[in-house]
């Protein structure tokens, strides 16, 4: 069955590729075993020599590199280009900190000398959506390889050429071949490499229905587990907080398109953002992804802006009105308006809902702890951003808001220093950091005895 990677701009083909039948599949994932072997023999100086060469690499060619997302994404190509820079210095941190991470502790006590040693899993699949193609990889990729693993990377049908690429840059960069390997494959036979005796674990970057799906499998197969799962990630302004940086942040999130979901505005200040940021959306321009002046662009694939128009139908209909936008764009391309709803009922379906595309909820909260509850109002809990200068505020917020993540006058944003990851439906588990080198790790414990 051929596989075809599409420009979500004009609809277009890009290129077509074949997809693997089970016989090749395996074939991948034996040479990725054997690569993990190899990987576990080689010393930790020559996965960092390898892994510097990788940022030297995605430097080089970011241009090119960030034309290849914009074009199979939708993406802005500003925010393309950031992608790419934000991947390399992924590679950068882990090959300045790796030693220290990997370090064997050791563990204080009476009696005997002891110690643990961190040791790579092996093969580990990777099953990632079309957003942020690289970045989503890196981020789970880079520990991942400095800790001695190698990676099957199962991307969204939409990204081919993005995965493929992946894969040539760490071959390129040195690391040994299959160390990671694109997987292009149906979505039905993941499974079956999850069940592959050479294959040691799973990470889902993915829907809800997939991860709970592919968790029950590797669990079913006593294989570790790491879903990162959607959010409906809140933000919350409170009266004292900086007006024009909070208004610029949800601007910003709403060109992403994979950020904040939900602005919930105390009253004081609501009817005042309110207006600001209908004027401000609706300035933003929206086209081409390749040009530099554009804000928005398309949606990254037709079920997705499909999913997006039901949603916001949904929201209309359950009570919420339409501040502006609210349609798909007339035309080539999947193309939605930057849409700002409001008065939807918190208790909804919809306003629970993961949405992927340019569109906001706004909510009214009448104080601090309203504001907490609307924020905790919803089954996911991946990330928040809270907006106040008021110390004691602050600390409220940051230990009342139930997510994995609390950026204070900030968006939340992925940095390899900082451990990443869901609460509640948003998954479990961790990336980046050493937390999340260590999630694909071994802990061996080393009693020396007396």
């Amino acid at each position: 069955m051929p596989l075809q990677s599409l420009n979500p701009a004009t609809g277009d083909v890009l290129r077509t590729f074949e997809m693997w039948d089970e016989e090749a599949l395996r074939t991948r994932i034996a040479q990725a075993h054997e690569a993990a072997t190899l990987q576990h023999t080689l010393p930790l100086e020559h996965r960092l020599l390898c892994l510097r060469k990788l940022a030297s690499l995605l430097a080089e060619e970011s241009e090119e590199l960030a034309r290849a997302i914009t074009q199979e994404t939708g993406k802005t190509i500003g925010a393309s280009t950031a992608e790419v820079a934000r991947c390399a210095d992924a590679c950068r941190y882990y090959a300045e900190h790796a030693v220290r991470m990997l370090a064997p502790e050791l563990l204080p006590g009476e009696g005997e000398a002891a110690y643990v040693q961190w040791s790579p899993m092996g093969v580990v699949l990777a099953v990632l959506p079309w957003e942020s193609p690289l970045w989503h990889a890196f981020r789970f990729c880079v520990p991942a390889l400095v800790a001695g693993n190698t990676v099957l990377l199962k991307h969204a049908t939409s990204v081919p050429q993005c995965s493929l690429r992946i894969e040539a840059l760490v071959r390129r960069a040195g690391f040994p071949r299959g160390a990671v390997t694109a997987l292009l494959i149906e979505d039905r036979l993941v499974e079956t490499a999850l069940a592959d005796d050479h294959v040691a674990a799973v990470s889902v970057c993915g829907t809800e229905a997939t991860g709970r799906a592919l968790a029950a499998k590797a669990g079913w197969q006593l294989k570790k587990s790491v879903l990162h799962l959607p959010g409906n990630d809140p933000m919350i302004v409170m009266p004292s907080a900086d007006q024009d940086a909070a208004i610029a942040a949800v601007i910003e999130a709403i060109c992403k398109g994979d950020s904040i979901r939900r602005v919930i505005l105390h009253s004081e200040i609501y009817t005042a953002v309110m207006g600001r940021l209908i004027a401000a959306v609706e300035s933003l321009s929206v086209g081409d992804p390749l040009r530099e002046e554009t804000r928005v662009g398309p949606v990254g694939t037709p079920d997705a802006l499909k999913l997006l128009e039901e949603q916001v139908t949904v929201a209309v209909t359950a009570g919420g009105r339409v501040l502006t936008g609210g349609t798909r764009m007339v035309g080539r391309g999947n193309f939605f308006e930057p849409t700002v709803l409001a008065d939807v009922p918190r208790n909804s379906a919809v306003a629970r809902d993961a949405f992927s595309g340019p569109v906001c909820l706004l909510f009214r909260a009448h104080d601090l702890q309203d504001a907490i509850a609307i924020a905790n109002d919803s089954p996911m809990g991946r990330a928040a951003s809270v907006w106040t200068k008021e110390p004691a505020e602050q600390q409220q917020l940051i230990h009342g808001v139930d997510a994995g993540l609390v950026a204070l006058n900030a968006l939340p944003a992925d940095d390899p220093r900082l451990p990443v990851g869901g609460a509640k439906r948003s998954g479990y588990g961790r990336e980046l950091g050493s937390q999340g080198m260590r999630e694909f790790m071994v802990a061996k414990t080393v009693s020396l005895g007396k």
